[in-house]
């Protein structure tokens, strides 16, 4: 697991320390003396993890992380804040500032290593969900993300599963007017009431006398429906390999008992922020995606998708050496079958194309309506020889297969013209690869139709 993480300390010694220890597990790191470094670096640097400590003069780290869970372009890096006090309170406070975690000093090495590496897995969760928003920016994704969807005014429903009544008992009165807590003493129903009800936690009890409580959570993490649900493992003294055992298989924090309430209903508040972040932003992000860059006709991307991502593309494929290719087809004399058979014929021979299209690409190709008639492949790792070859098919389908349109099914003829362009070594441009594809187009196109062409440069 690599991870960029940042350490803000004032005292040099303490810096050091904590960056041997997690350059040993081959962490990036970065480093900061004061707040203001600090904040600086995560608005203008990638940071997967801040490392904060509390007592630092001019700025301290519970200003210092309100500033950054504050600010939309920094509020989904992880904080984990570091200090000498060792005060509940003072855990409390830490958290309720927006940090995600929270250690005292000295730091132990068990603590300080399972704390990160589990917000680096929730950080590589938020990621991936900006990510998939940020190729589409023009259509208003800045803003979307931009909110901060977290809202704390509802109560979290939350499922505790524990064999032992005395604990059950603590935990419900702690939870009190805090969260809808269900509990359930077998293990085995637990697992079924978490995948049948839509919980905001799991909390599972490590004290169970003929059950693993580590091979719930991870059934847990196997299904999709529970795959995303925050889990505390509620662990005994002494069960240190255990709980490291617990977060490599995808435990989301723990607590030690003897539990306390401030520092439970804290971390419990903490989960529930981040996955209610995670639903809206992924739910948000489907849904305008879906909306603004998907052709309403035919279900592939549209032109607008396809301006914004192949740039991303083409990018990654220069700075990787790996092959990238294109083709644009046309379908022949299309405006002959619109006049023919209507708009409403026209428009079924352009979702059966589509159809073909997509089941003779790769779920990583990048298939778009370009307009009209006009569709583009995109094709990541491919040479021009393969996506020669896979142009080449994709046109005798279409041409071996009538189309039937309305509603007796008549089946009309249809044929396709394919040009093929590949990225050039040395220099080249996203305009360049596509006008070679169209120039390629347009001679398939003048020398007969129903043909592939291929431009190698």
């Amino acid at each position: 697991m690599t991870a960029r993480i940042l350490v803000v300390d004032d005292i040099p010694a303490n810096v050091r320390l904590l960056e041997v220890r997690l350059l040993a597990e081959y962490f990036e790191v970065l480093t900061a003396t004061n707040g203001p470094d600090a904040i600086e670096t995560c608005e203008n640097g990638k940071v997967d993890v801040v490392l904060l400590d509390v007592m630092m003069p001019d700025m301290d780290g519970f200003e210092v992380c309100r500033r950054l869970k504050s600010d939309p372009a920094t509020s989904h890096i992880p904080v984990v804040m570091i200090t000498a006090l060792d005060q509940v309170s003072d855990r409390v406070r830490g958290l309720e500032a927006g940090a995600d975690d929270f250690l005292t000093k000295p730091v132990n090495d068990l603590q300080l290593m399972t704390r990160v590496k589990s917000l680096v897995r929730l950080k590589s969760l938020t990621d991936e969900l900006r990510l998939r928003a940020s190729t589409t920016h023009n259509i208003g994704i800045e803003e979307l993300l931009s909110r901060n969807f977290a809202s704390e005014d509802t109560t979290p429903k939350v499922l505790l599963i524990d064999e032992r009544k005395s604990s059950v008992e603590r935990i419900q009165k702690m939870l009190r007017d805090r969260a809808d807590l269900d509990v359930t003493h077998d293990p085995h129903a637990g697992f079924f009431q978490a995948a049948e009800t839509s919980y905001e936690c799991v909390m599972i009890s490590t004290a169970f006398a003929d059950f693993d409580p580590l091979r719930l959570c991870s059934q847990l993490r196997s299904l999709d429906r529970t795959r995303f649900v925050p889990i505390i493992l509620l662990a005994e003294e002494g069960e240190e390999e255990r709980i490291i055992r617990g977060l490599e298989l995808g435990i989301n924090d723990y607590l030690m008992r003897p539990i306390d309430q401030q520092e439970l209903t804290a971390r419990l508040r903490t989960q529930v922020r981040r996955k209610r972040y995670n639903d809206q932003l992924r739910a948000s992000v489907t849904q305008t995606i879906e909306m603004a860059v998907t052709d309403g006709l035919t279900g592939l991307h549209n032109r607008r998708y396809l301006d914004s991502h192949l740039q991303t593309l083409f990018d990654r494929a220069v700075a990787r050496r790996r092959p990238l290719s294109v083709m644009i087809t046309d379908l022949d004399r299309f405006k002959a079958i619109n006049d023919a058979h209507g708009h409403d014929g026209g428009d079924e021979v352009l979702r059966e194309f589509a159809r073909r299209l997509r089941k003779n690409v790769r779920g990583i190709d990048l298939a778009c309506r370009f307009g009209g008639e006009e569709f583009v492949v995109v094709m990541p790792d491919t040479e021009g020889a393969v996506a020669e070859k896979v142009a080449e098919r994709i046109r005798a389908e279409i041409a071996q297969a009538a189309f039937a349109i309305g509603q007796d099914g008549k089946a009309i003829e249809v044929t396709v013209s394919v040009g093929v362009s590949s990225v050039l070594k040395g220099v080249d441009t996203v305009a360049a690869l596509m006008k070679r594809a169209d120039l390629a187009l347009y001679e398939a196109k003048s020398g007969g139709r129903n043909r592939v062409v291929a431009k190698a440069a």
